[in-house]
């Protein structure tokens, strides 16, 4: 354990200096994962993350592309059906909720995107006639909308299509920040509080820093659910706004259909972030023994893009594709609250932690990347709570 103490250490020698979220015009990019739709973020910049099963043959099987605005031919990756059966999930429920999806930049075919998706699929429909679904910039006006910010389109239909997977008659929010700084992010995710979303789901996010308090308050909203994906970069320094205490941090696995009595099996995926913050006291109902601070994440579900689910996006990917990244598994995961009915429960991440028991513990597998943590639960699927997948997934809606 000293070895890792250590690790967290020198991690916050480095974030005393650092300026992850510290608005400046010179980038200092940060590692690109083979397959992420947005790419590398400027300081004061989050970045999205969708990842994008970019192997020749699909991790799932050979995938077809169908042109776009058509869906006759579908890819390899999990459908809601899919998901619901990995979960134990219901197909209906959540008709009272408003999930706000906050992302950058427009996605001109969003909603023809979405509907595509849902009519695949058999989910009654959700677009701007039937009240289902709405588009917003970040002060809450249908125009103007922003420019479109290079691959966030990819993250948007992800974000609509798996919150739409896990509830299905849920009314969807997309608020579209100006341009990615958190100052935009965190008007946007104010702007669908105030227009009634239960439920807010953030699919981006940066290293924290000594500046990181600067943004905290846009992530707490007493009554509002909020979720953030942790990220995509394996055991390291925490995300904002995931590691914020106000907020539930969803980690993510890699899940695959299997011989048991559950039909599915999961590990750690191993690019999904942990973290122990140097800047975030311990939460009260957080006691994990080997990090000082905000552990990161609180739950989880899947997430490699290698064992991902379907997405249709047709402005950037041209049709169907297999996405993943945690920025599948924090809609889902909102989607999964919304189903529950409990949205006002979440102050915190605390009601996960009281109902742990309840969820599917996710045992196996690492997300060591660039840092070893000595195979502390840290980075590695443990019995019990461990960081790359929090205290496990769902496994029905009793733990939400």
């Amino acid at each position: 354990m000293n070895s890792t103490r250590r690790l967290f250490a020198a991690l916050a020698a480095a974030l005393a200096t650092t300026a992850a979220l510290v608005p400046a015009a010179p980038a200092t990019p940060l590692p690109v994962r083979s397959g992420d739709a947005c790419g590398p973020a400027a300081p004061g910049f989050a970045r999205c993350f969708a990842t994008v099963d970019d192997r020749p043959s699909g991790g799932l099987g050979v995938r077809g592309q169908a042109a776009p605005g058509s869906a006759s031919v579908l890819p390899a990756g999990y459908s809601p059906a899919d998901l619901r059966s990995a979960y134990h999930l219901p197909a209906t429920g959540g008709a009272g909720e408003t999930i706000a999806i906050v992302d950058a930049g427009d996605s001109a075919t969003a909603e023809e995107d979405l509907a595509v998706y849902r009519k695949t699929y058999g989910l009654p429909p959700c677009t701007t006639a039937n009240g289902c679904f709405r588009k917003v910039n970040q002060r809450g006006d249908t125009a103007p909308l922003p420019p479109a910010q290079g691959g966030w389109q990819v993250e948007i239909a992800l974000d609509l299509d798996l919150a739409s997977a896990a509830c299905p008659q849920c009314k969807l929010l997309l608020v579209e920040g100006d341009d990615a700084s958190f100052e935009a992010l965190g008007t946007a995710v104010n702007t669908s509080v105030k227009l009634g979303s239960t439920i807010v789901s953030n699919s981006y996010g940066a290293a924290e820093s000594h500046v990181s308090k600067d943004f905290a308050a846009y992530y707490n909203h007493p009554g509002v659910a909020m979720v953030a994906s942790s990220g995509d970069n394996g055991f390291t320094i925490p995300n904002a706004p995931a590691v914020y205490p106000s907020v539930v941090a969803v980690g993510g696995t890699s899940l695959t259909k299997a011989n048991n009595a559950r039909g599915w099996s999961e590990s750690a995926w191993q690019g999904a972030s942990s973290g122990c913050s140097a800047w975030v006291t311990k939460p009260a109902w957080q006691t994990d023994p080997n990090c000082p601070g905000r552990t990161v994440a609180d739950v989880s579900a899947v997430a490699d893009p290698h064992t991902g689910p379907a997405v249709y996006e047709t402005s950037v990917s041209q049709g169907w594709t297999v996405v993943g990244g945690t920025s599948a598994s924090a809609p889902f995961i909102a989607g999964v609250i919304a189903l529950a009915g409990h949205h006002d429960q979440y102050p915190n991440a605390s009601r996960l932690y009281a109902h742990a028991a309840q969820l599917n513990d996710v045992i196996g597998g690492n997300n060591i990347q660039y840092e070893e943590c000595g195979g502390d639960y840290l980075c590695t699927a443990v019995t019990g709570y461990d960081g790359p997948t929090g205290n496990g997934t769902p496994n029905g809606l009793t733990a939400f």
